[in-house]
């Protein structure tokens, strides 16, 4: 996934990963309860607290978790896209969450609207930010089957999509790791990225709703304890 500067605007318990509340409680179209928690096996995704923003700007600052970016983020840039990330979450109750592991930021994912106009807009996309410490150990595709479960089971989506520049193949894999499709007909060029930049060019992949798939990510979702970390 690739969000670009100002781009970043369930079920009941089974084993160890669960929703903290019935959907029913909190599903109404596409607004949920704005204190809501994912718990899953090992990573919890939470709405944003105010002590998140400085690992948050760390984050953001990193050249090597920025590496697919156009550039790092300056503090201003970061403070800014925090505020309008906790500010998502409390008008409409989900977005893009903080990924909670054993209490420490870990990084992000979650659910945004992309705000530029491409053949495939209007659509919801998933994406993810993770500090580097976290890669590797399979949490971003935990915590992106949860954000996607709550997706499909929750707000009632019949598709999501993701995309990215085409040479970050460490997020394409993870694409294809939660069953996404790539559809080279919507690869695109990046409007918010300049012409000849090695970053413009982008793949584009989606996963459409079916019967079965919240029983899927649930199934993976118990199992992630015994599975061997993949890599993200």
């Amino acid at each position: 996934m690739a969000f670009l500067g100002n781009d970043i605007r369930g079920a009941s318990a089974f084993g160890n990963a669960r929703f903290a509340t019935e959907p029913r409680s909190f599903c109404v179209g596409r607004k949920t309860r704005r204190d809501m928690e994912l718990i899953g096996p090992r990573v919890k995704l939470r709405s944003w607290l105010d002590s998140d923003c400085e690992s948050f700007a760390t984050l953001n600052a990193d050249p090597k978790v920025m590496e697919f970016f156009p550039q790092v983020f300056t503090p201003a840039q970061s403070i800014a896209a925090f505020e309008r990330l906790k500010q998502g979450i409390e008008q409409r109750g989900w977005g893009l969450w903080v990924v909670d592991i054993d209490e420490v930021f870990a990084g992000f994912t979650g659910l945004a609207e992309p705000n530029f106009e491409a053949p495939f807009t209007p659509c919801v996309e998933i994406g993810w930010r993770f500090h580097t410490r976290f890669w590797g150990q399979g949490y971003a595709l935990e915590a992106a089957r949860m954000a996607l479960r709550f997706g499909f089971a929750n707000l009632r989506l019949q598709e999501i999509v993701s995309f990215t520049a085409r040479i970050n193949k460490r997020s394409e894999r993870l694409m294809q790791r939660l069953g996404m499709t790539a559809c080279p007909k919507h690869d695109f060029d990046h409007p918010k990225i300049p012409a000849g930049h090695p970053l413009r060019a982008h793949v584009f992949y989606r996963i459409r709703n079916r019967p079965g798939l919240v029983d899927e990510f649930n199934t993976k979702l118990e199992g992630i304890s015994n599975e061997s970390a993949p890599a993200d």
